[in-house]
């Protein structure tokens, strides 16, 4: 057996129920293969073992209290997987479908996408399975004030930055913190994705859709080409859609969908001006559902349909795919219908978007196949942008934090084409991004030996 399947044999013998956690691991450690001849100190010191275990794995009840007097028992987690080169650093999840499994999958997918950054951060994850939706205000800040109780003790400015993620924005990061300075007497940059008030960063939260188009642009611009007039399919309403559809806009390219857990908007007339700011009152402000943009502008509506089951369903022109959602959303048949409706690219807002067998069909299709660590890695640059703004007492303009993203994101996507390259899997994105990634954390453990 070799190096790279004795460690995944035993991922999954030491956890046999977190699947979404092996696929994780067998994506990643799959592509390494090619570093294991020529890197005999790594197989030497067991670094491949060794990066597919957290440091720590912290599970704890939370109990809270809801609006009619009644008290509730979710459960809390932090996975703090690998602090090689940096704080562990990655958000906090608020949703049901919260496990360990999941939380693993994303905290060592966050090593590889914060080492590819370049920035000083390690990788960490956690979350619960408190759902935010139904909830009042003052229902989810009890919930936060309860659940940093317990996590407090775990982080630090220089120890771990959690952020948010699905379930967690500004609202929650503020119930968080205000909880955290009222327990520790510390007014420290232990959170990103703060209120601009009380140090957060100009671009936070449209860096990940942001980045996820700079880095479509960049795949692109190795075939000649530009944004202009391309036609964009975007899966989600939250955040990372939002700011991915501006800024396909902005670039001369036009975004026609949009989708929530009910059903999948197509506006052929473009996602733009009025029906942007359209969209974002209605996910931001009223928390409502896409059926009402249909409703509004006389778009076309699929209930209890994914975008891509509408591309696999409909004839629709796909220059550009941007799963913006969540894990899996894009299946080997969705995958097959962008490759015949003409897709060029897809650059991944959400992390593990696409199935093992989707990313076959895309990889063999010859399509450019940007993987959530490197394409949707904008959100974690930013995060550590605000981490230095904070540790200067500093805040830099907008124009500056997203003249950083974008350089950022260039520099990226250079790296993966190099390992990709230098490994013998040229244009390969996904072999690039995990080898470039894997190297950086690999020569730090090394470097600091056994521990």
């Amino acid at each position: 057996m070799s190096v790279i399947n004795d460690v995944i044999a035993k991922v999954k013998e030491k956890d046999p129920a977190q699947s979404e956690f092996h696929q994780a691991v067998e994506e990643v450690l799959h592509s390494l293969e090619a570093t294991v001849e020529r890197h005999p100190e790594f197989v030497r010191e067991n670094i491949y073992e060794r990066i597919v275990e957290p440091d720590r794995q912290i599970i704890f009840r939370v109990p809270w209290e809801d609006d009619e007097g009644r008290v509730h028992v979710n459960r809390g987690m932090r996975m703090e997987f690998n602090n090689a080169i940096g704080p562990y650093k990655g958000g906090l999840r608020f949703h049901p479908s919260v496990n360990p499994g999941i939380i693993k999958f994303l905290g060592f997918e966050q090593i590889f996408k914060n080492s590819l950054t370049t920035l000083p951060m390690g990788g960490g994850k956690g979350g619960s399975d408190f759902d935010p939706k139904g909830k009042s205000d003052r229902e989810i800040m009890r919930f936060c004030q309860a659940f940093m109780r317990e996590l407090f003790r775990h982080i630090g400015p220089d120890t771990d930055v959690p952020a948010g993620d699905i379930g967690v924005g500004g609202r929650e990061i503020g119930y968080m913190f205000g909880m955290y300075k009222k327990l520790v007497n510390e007014h420290t940059g232990v959170l990103t994705g703060k209120g601009l008030d009380f140090g957060g960063s100009l671009i936070r939260p449209e860096a990940t859709g942001y980045g996820a188009v700079y880095f479509a642009m960049e795949m692109i611009a190795t075939r000649n080409e530009s944004m202009e007039g391309k036609t964009a399919v975007v899966s989600g309403s939250g955040n990372v859609a939002q700011y991915s559809i501006e800024k396909v806009n902005e670039l001369g390219g036009k975004a026609i969908t949009i989708s929530d857990s009910s059903g999948t908007v197509v506006d052929m007339d473009g996602i733009a001006g009025e029906r942007w700011d359209f969209l974002m009152e209605l996910k931001n402000i009223r928390k409502g559902r896409v059926k009402e943009y249909a409703e509004k502008f006389g778009a076309d509506y699929y209930e209890g349909r994914s975008a891509w089951d509408v591309v696999s369903e409909n004839d629709l022109k796909v220059d550009i795919a941007l799963p913006s959602a969540t894990q899996n959303e894009i299946s080997g048949e969705h995958a097959q219908a962008l490759v015949d409706r003409g897709c060029q690219v897809v650059s991944e807002g959400a992390n593990m978007p696409s199935t093992p067998e989707a990313v076959k069909i895309f990889q063999d299709s010859g399509l450019l196949y940007g993987p959530g660590k490197a394409a949707n890695a904008g959100g974690v640059a930013v995060s550590g942008l605000e981490m230095s703004q904070n540790s200067m007492k500093l805040s830099w303009s907008r124009e500056e934090v997203d003249r950083k993203l974008q350089g950022i994101m260039k520099d990226i996507h250079a790296s993966c084409l190099q390992a990709a390259e230098a490994y013998g899997k040229p244009e390969d994105y996904v072999a690039g991004a995990n080898i470039a990634g894997f190297l950086k954390v690999a020569r730090a453990m090394t470097s600091c030996g056994i521990v």
